[in-house]
């Protein structure tokens, strides 16, 4: 996009267009029967000095009428002493038709630009008002759940009444409930920034992230993968594992079954996470998969889902999502690569698979 020229850049280019196009209307009017080409560099010099200007309506409706009034009467006088015919005098009125062509193109061009830059400016101050509100996430709303946990803990501490007990219990979920809320908003909005992807054991990983999850429910968690190596971001991974087994543990009870597993194709690998909980209806699943990302069901609110599809399309996959009420549900990821990755020389051919499990725990 070219830059707007100064005022003083306008002056210069019109003075040296006018005595350009001075020259020229001489050289037509000196040399009877050969002043097409100084005629045309006339036209031609307008057409390139408003294209590299800036020019007003009054501006270039002044220069038509010059070019007009100048070029015309040598053309006519031309005409007069027989040296060209009366028809070669229709020039000028194409000539000045295409020129206003060009303007109507230019002025829908500087129309579109102007248009392109406010929705810059928009997305500008969007993006800003994000960063603005990821930071007030952060802090202006982490904070005062905070303190209300605090402050509830000890209420709770010192009145031990079953009431009371039952009534801070109810305000703590809640909070816990708040704190969750908004540190997946917080990741949803930080998903869609760039972000450094590195050969990562998603191995290693899901058994890691299998074993922090383990004391927070009493589950029989079960964690099998031979993918190895691939290309990710390994906080980003990690936030969207957390959203699939906090609905798992959220849809289970005590002796149910989390299973956590990885395995490579040829030209992709996956992770599922599969439950034996309270299952999900086939309505649900197609809400959660054709609706809007962030869309609330009957079970949340979607957030965790909008998490995970925009961690895991960013890779290039896609999510499936099955289940049936009362059984199980099954979240599967799916993201392309072709040949393994290895932390030392990158992407290389594919080779054994090393099996890393978790099972009983």
């Amino acid at each position: 996009m070219w830059a707007t020229p100064s005022p003083s850049t306008n002056r210069r280019l019109l003075v040296a267009w006018s005595l350009f196009s001075a020259l020229n209307v001489v050289l037509m009017y000196l040399l009877p029967g050969q002043e097409t080409v100084p005629f045309h560099f006339v036209w031609i010099s307008l057409a390139l000095v408003y294209g590299f200007t800036t020019w007003r309506t009054s501006w270039m409706v002044i220069a038509l009428v010059a070019v007009v009034l100048t070029t015309g009467p040598v053309l006519v006088h031309h005409v007069a002493i027989g040296v060209i015919r009366w028809e070669e005098c229709t020039e000028e009125p194409l000539m000045a038709a295409i020129f206003g062509v060009m303007v109507w193109h230019v002025h829908r061009r500087q129309l579109l630009l102007r248009e392109v830059q406010r929705i810059s400016e928009l997305e500008r101050r969007r993006y800003e008002m994000q960063q603005l509100f990821v930071r007030l996430a952060s802090h202006e709303l982490r904070t005062p759940i905070t303190v209300a946990r605090g402050y509830t803990e000890l209420v709770r501490a010192v009145h031990q009444d079953p009431a009371t007990v039952e009534d801070t219990e109810i305000v703590l979920e809640e909070l816990d409930k708040v704190s969750r809320i908004t540190h997946r908003l917080v990741t949803l909005i930080q998903v869609d920034q760039p972000h450094p992807l590195s050969p990562v054991d998603v191995d290693a990983e899901l058994l890691r992230i299998v074993r922090r999850w383990q004391p927070t429910a009493e589950r029989d968690w079960v964690s099998r993968s031979e993918i190895g190596y691939a290309q990710l971001n390994p906080e980003r991974f990690e936030a969207a594992l957390d959203c699939l087994l906090e609905n798992a543990v959220k849809f289970t009870e005590p002796g149910d079954r989390i299973e956590v597993t990885g395995r490579r194709d040829h030209d992709e690998w996956t992770v599922r996470v599969r439950d034996t909980g309270s299952g999900i209806s086939h309505q649900t699943v197609y809400q959660l998969l054709t609706g809007p990302p962030g869309q609330g069901t009957s079970t949340g609110t979607g957030l965790g889902l909008a998490i995970v599809r925009a961690v895991i399309e960013s890779l290039g996959g896609r999510i499936t999502l099955s289940g049936e009420p009362g059984k199980a549900t099954t979240v599967t990821l799916r993201v392309p690569q072709p040949v393994r990755v290895t932390p030392e020389i990158g992407p290389a051919v594919p080779v054994g698979a090393e099996v890393v499990p978790l099972a009983g725990v």
